[in-house]
């Protein structure tokens, strides 16, 4: 038997553990493995809990909503105006702290009033790597985080999504419409829908891997290095510049670095 498949069994094994739980699902590669795991394990004792907020594109949520459907998984959606919490719209360096600990706190008090033991969350192995203050917010409210106990990392539970069929196991790497901007740029839902957009427009013309990064009034595009030749092609680079501009972006520009996770970090000193 693989590592993979190892770790898998102790995530099986963590997950029975708990007795009940309520999964923080999105729709993502990591939670929608996490929440297939759970509720093989758990059964009626699992539910996904997911958030509906400005924060997350309409099309995750409906693809999440698909995905427990097509599953006879019980979900709870919660509603949440993210932009409302103290400090989180002026975008500050720690915004996901802050995001994450009114996010999670809501979550709990949902999962317990449901009769869930605990509330699990989908970060991994690998989210150790980078610049993240949210899992500090996880961690002071002991939101389980089963994944990462089990030392799985993304690679791994791509390769375990394909064993069971998910359709998730090859899909792109997401993460809020607030990472989108530059810290201390003040967030709006114009501006956050603006870019879902923007975004919708490079999903729907067949990029796979993207990012549109918003720095005032200009629009940086990230796309994998090797999709750069075709974004700057013709008729594409036409029809993406004009409509980033009919969205109000004055400037538009691509980012010869190609798409990478974080980006947005490099700005912290």
């Amino acid at each position: 038997m693989s590592d993979a498949f190892l770790k898998e069994e102790q995530l099986k094994k963590i997950l029975k553990e708990c007795g009940s739980a309520a999964v923080a699902f999105s729709g993502g590669v990591d939670s929608a493995y996490l929440l297939s795991v759970a509720a093989e394990v758990l059964k009626e004792r699992c539910a996904a809990l997911t958030a509906k907020a400005v924060f997350f594109p309409e099309r995750e949520q409906t693809e999440a909503d698909a995905f427990c459907r097509e599953r006879g998984i019980r979900q709870i959606r919660i509603s949440v105006d993210i932009l409302l919490v103290p400090g989180v719209a002026e975008n500050p360096k720690d915004r996901c702290y802050l995001c994450k600990r009114a996010l999670f706190t809501k979550m709990q008090d949902i999962a317990a009033a449901e009769g869930f033991a605990v509330l699990c969350e989908g970060s991994n192995l690998d989210d150790l790597g980078d610049y993240r203050p949210g899992l500090r917010a996880i961690a002071e409210l002991g939101v389980r985080s089963p994944l990462r106990e089990a030392g799985l990392s993304k690679a791994e539970i791509r390769a375990l999504s394909k064993s069971r069929d998910l359709p998730t196991w090859q899909k792109p790497s997401f993460a809020c419409l607030a990472s989108r901007f530059v810290y201390g740029e003040a967030l709006t839902e114009e501006g956050l829908r603006r870019t879902e957009a923007a975004e919708a427009l490079l999903a729907d013309l067949g990029f796979s891997q993207y990012r549109v990064r918003v720095h005032g009034d200009l629009a940086r595009i990230e796309v994998l290095p090797e999709d750069l030749s075709r974004l700057m092609s013709e008729p594409v680079r036409r029809k993406v510049h004009k409509a980033l501009k009919e969205l109000g972006f004055s400037y538009v520009c691509a980012d010869l670095g190609g798409y990478r996770t974080g980006s947005m970090n490099s700005f912290l000193k």
